[in-house]
């Protein structure tokens, strides 16, 4: 069976941008939710507070997973 839903995850030091797209039935992606949150716990691209950054992670997935009305399994 075929993925549905492809989902990117981004984490920066400013910020965590998570984008959730949908695969047409022609091979299209249409772009259904789109989620960020403030960068916590990394400091020059090295995580120093896991808990911190994890949190952030969340925030952002949860921010696209409303929006597109969809729940994440996995991210690229």
């Amino acid at each position: 069976q075929r993925e549905r839903y492809v989902v990117g995850l981004d984490i920066g030091t400013a910020k965590v941008c998570t984008v959730i797209g949908e695969i047409g039935d022609e091979g299209g992606l249409d772009v259904i939710g789109i989620g960020s949150a403030e960068s916590k716990g990394l400091k020059r691209g090295v995580v120093v507070n896991l808990e911190a950054a994890v949190d952030s992670i969340k925030k952002s997935i949860e921010e696209a997973e409303l929006m597109a009305g969809v729940e994440v399994g996995s991210v690229h």
